[in-house]
């Protein structure tokens, strides 16, 4: 039943010789096109007319040696390989006027198994599919200027990574290190075009990628990244990793490729960045607010929102945290600071755009901040929000000053049993104050009923990992009689 729901991806194939074809299939099927350990002879195949092949450009043979080729690591020269790469790129090659300013979609089978339209999954959106069945880092990179940097796209979108694991010399850093080159090269070309890079997903020793290799290449993908704002990396790995650490059967059937499930997760996932990025979702949201409640957003600026400066007596603490925890990244902020009229924070952290106030994911994975309302509350209250989260976002909502977990909750916990919380879409959240007391539901489900605060103080959101988005930020006072009674 499962296999009918949520069939296998497979990319699709070129025209091939049957012998040819059957040795593909061969290789696609024992993993991210892992190859045969052996070709078998071909069988003689029956007479049958000659398919018609597209032209092969030679410029697109791979060199037979890696000398002088850049980066490190492994090339793949199996005659499968060779057969699809040369035939894929000398397709795109006469598709690159149409294909100017294309978002192009960069990487192996897994990008080539979604299809050059990316199933729909993206409408109106001008995408280029630039996956390679077989393809390493190192692969990418030697195909990086005809294959992408000369279609001039909006942004690329990177997934690649899991076949170097799969060849002699490939290991996590030679992996980073040709993702930090291919990062470089983007930028040479265009340094304000955003990058997308999806972790490397799981996959299953089985297949040669155990858990704890692919985990130490994305860590080092935050590392070797953190100097590039123009990066956002999204945390696809924590999207689908089983309990042990490996890709689930139900959305990796082969323990390597995603099904349809799993590319619908992966769409969802990068979706919200690429409204953040303006690419989708421009139109403004479209709410009309409750009567007796009052906007504490204005969905088009930071008016009302500043930095304030960090209590002296959390300095401390921040240090320790970091000194001996290792700690992420945490600003301290000397002076106030009052956003009014700005479209986004002087560092870019807040972010205002089409009706939503944005916590922009951080440079190498976490930092820690917080922007604040320049009004404080010291009657009670009821605050309503949407929230929005990338997978595994730790995020927050200060009231008065404590702070209520606002993250991917099924991911990043701490409330990882709620029945009713939509992953990657709008959830909605409601604080209730009464006399120094808070009740937090999120979709209805109770998170804390009775979460003590202090009198008055601001509302806050706080930045921490990953993206979030909130959106719809209004208030109502209680009336006093409601307010006294319990």
């Amino acid at each position: 039943m499962t296999k009918n729901l949520h069939p296998m991806r497979y990319p699709a194939l070129p025209a091939l010789s049957l012998s040819n074809g059957l040795l593909l299939a061969v290789a696609l099927l024992a993993g991210c096109t892992t190859p045969p350990s052996a070709q078998p002879a071909a069988p003689t195949p029956p007479p049958v007319a000659a398919a018609a092949k597209p032209a092969v450009d030679p410029r697109f043979v791979i060199p037979a040696t890696n000398d002088g080729l850049p980066g490190s690591g492994p090339i793949r020269r199996y005659d499968w390989f060779q057969r699809l790469w040369q035939e894929r790129r000398s397709k795109w090659a006469t598709q690159v006027q149409a294909d100017q300013r294309a978002i192009v979609f960069l990487g192996d089978s897994i990008t080539q198994g979604w299809h050059d339209d990316l199933d729909g999954s993206f409408p109106g959106l001008k995408v280029a599919n630039r996956g390679i069945s077989g393809d390493t880092t190192r692969g990418v990179l030697i195909r990086l200027q005809e294959d992408v940097i000369a279609l001039n796209p909006r942004a690329v979108v990177l997934l690649i990574g899991t076949n170097d694991l799969d060849e002699a010399g490939g290991n996590p850093w030679i992996v980073a290190s040709n993702i930090r080159l291919i990062v470089e090269q983007l930028h040479a070309h265009d340094p304000a075009m955003p990058v997308v890079i999806c972790q490397v997903m799981p996959s299953s020793p089985q297949k040669n990628r155990p858990g704890y290799l692919i985990r130490r290449i994305n860590q080092l993908i935050l590392e070797l990244t953190l100097d590039q704002p123009q990066v956002t990396v999204v945390d696809t790995w924590k999207l689908y990793a089983g309990p042990d650490n490996n890709a689930p059967v139900e959305l990796f059937p082969d323990l390597l490729h995603p099904n349809n499930l799993g590319y619908a997760k992966w769409a969802n996932a990068i979706r919200p960045v690429l409204a953040t990025l303006g690419f989708v979702e421009r139109e403004n949201d479209e709410f009309t607010i409750e009567n007796d409640f009052v906007p504490l957003f204005n969905g088009h600026d930071l008016t009302g929102w500043g930095y304030r400066p960090t209590p002296a007596a959390e300095l401390p603490g921040i240090q320790r945290w970091q000194s001996e925890f290792n700690g992420p990244d945490w600003p301290i902020v000397k002076e106030a600071a009052d956003f009014k009229g700005l479209k986004a924070s002087p560092d870019g952290r807040y972010v205002a755009k089409a009706g939503r106030l944005i916590v922009t994911t951080p440079p190498g994975g976490r930092r820690v901040q917080q922007l604040w309302t320049v009004q404080e509350f010291p009657k009670n209250f009821v605050l309503r929000l949407q929230f929005r989260a990338t997978p595994n976002t730790d995020s927050g909502v200060y009231v008065r000053g404590p702070q209520l977990q606002c993250r991917d909750y099924l991911l990043a916990g701490p409330y990882t049993k709620l029945q009713h919380y939509r992953a990657q879409d709008w959830n909605d959240l409601e604080i209730t104050v009464k006399d120094g007391v808070a009740r937090c539901t999120c979709n209805g489900e109770v998170l804390e009923e009775a979460m003590k605060i202090p009198e008055t103080g601001p509302i806050g959101l706080e930045g921490d990992k990953g993206q979030m988005e909130y959106r719809r930020i209004r208030m109502m006072e209680l009336p006093a009689a409601t307010a006294a009674a319990k």
